[in-house]
């Protein structure tokens, strides 16, 4: 086990006299994820310090941290006891935490399979912008506007509030994993992943490069090996995933902006010049162009989806529709009044 630490009272101290002096904080953990939104001019509020696994039931399925523990201490406790995050969080960095997982929201190639990390946050404690520790959810509390505010949480990158506790469904791991690579073009690979995903098929990760489908089957040993035969190809070291999700493959490098398109699992090619890897079934693309962001986020948006760019600074996100404005300024009132929090990484007046 790792260090256990709880440091509330000092986070709740540096955030009321923040409130006190009229000037903002910016929320940092492991700083993995530094690349992702515009930067925000604060005084840096540290969360590692607080840390520490506080409830670990295997029989119940949940898992209780302080936001400040090592996301990788957090996958230990849960691989020790023959279980898993479902949502594969990246952690594109060495240190990254649990605050951080749940802040930037980033799930991993099982998501559409398994589903996203604020599908699988069942509670948080936070301290929010009127200077008060928070508790959200358990199992589900909805507040007066009908919102899960727990899960508002996930992909917020701090914005509602500085996140301390994290309750979380976590689940059994797959008795069998066997990945496949099976040789074929993009437009036949998405035609093929649509065909299956109607099918009884235990895949739990597609990913194309190209030229090249990979597969993940995960399940009992009799489904997993009797869609293996179905399937045909041949067998992937499975180690493939981890550096997809960690953005270690070939792919990544190279001096193009990284662009993640979040898109709907049918759409077909993508016309945008640069590089392309389907990821997700297709729902999530990676894309390195050198195309202006503005080109970019409109074609995302005309297919139904959005762009972010990694490391884009200010053109990281598209501009957010009238109607979801008002309710993350509305939000934003509720929850951080005086804009203590991350001012601008999500958007420039939030």
């Amino acid at each position: 086990m790792g260090m256990d630490r709880d440091i509330s009272q000092d986070l709740l101290e540096q955030v009321n006299q923040a409130l006190n002096q009229g000037t903002a904080l910016r929320i940092q953990g492991g700083n993995s994820k530094a690349m992702l939104g515009r930067a925000v001019a604060g005084e840096v509020i540290d969360t590692r310090g607080h840390c520490g696994i506080l409830s670990h039931d295997p029989t119940e399925l949940v898992l209780t941290a302080r936001a400040g523990t090592p996301l990788r201490e957090i996958e230990a406790v849960l691989h020790e006891a023959g279980q898993m995050l479902p949502c594969e969080p990246p952690h594109l960095g060495a240190g990254a935490t649990l605050g951080g997982m749940v802040a930037a929201g980033l799930s991993g190639p099982r998501r559409p399979w398994a589903g996203a990390v604020r599908d699988q946050v069942l509670g948080t404690r936070l301290i929010s912008g009127h200077g008060k520790l928070l508790r959200l959810g358990g199992e589900v509390m909805k507040n007066v506007a009908g919102y899960d505010v727990s899960r508002l949480m996930a992909g917020s990158f701090g914005c509602l509030g500085l996140l301390t506790e994290v309750s979380l469904k976590v689940l059994p791991r797959p008795r069998e994993t066997l990945s496949l690579r099976l040789v074929m073009d993009r437009r036949q690979a998405l035609a093929k992943l649509a065909e299956w995903g109607q099918q009884p098929l235990p895949i739990s990760a597609a990913c194309h490069d190209g030229d090249t489908l990979y597969l993940r089957l995960e399940g009992g040993a009799g489904s997993v090996q009797s869609a293996r035969q179905r399937l045909g190809g041949e067998v992937l070291d499975s180690r493939f995933w981890s550096d997809l999700r960690e953005q270690r493959l070939a792919f990544f490098n190279g001096p193009a902006p990284l662009w993640r398109l979040s898109l709907p699992a049918t759409t077909g090619e993508l016309d945008l010049p640069g590089r392309q890897l389907v990821d997700w079934g297709g729902a999530q693309r990676w894309l390195k162009s050198d195309a202006p962001a503005q080109s970019i986020h409109a074609r995302a948006a005309t297919l139904g989806g959005h762009a972010t760019g990694y490391g884009a600074g200010d053109a990281s996100c598209a501009p957010l529709p009238a109607t979801l404005l008002r309710y993350h300024r509305a939000l934003k009132q509720q929850l951080d009044p005086q804009g203590v929090f991350n001012p601008g990484r999500l958007y420039p007046d939030l």
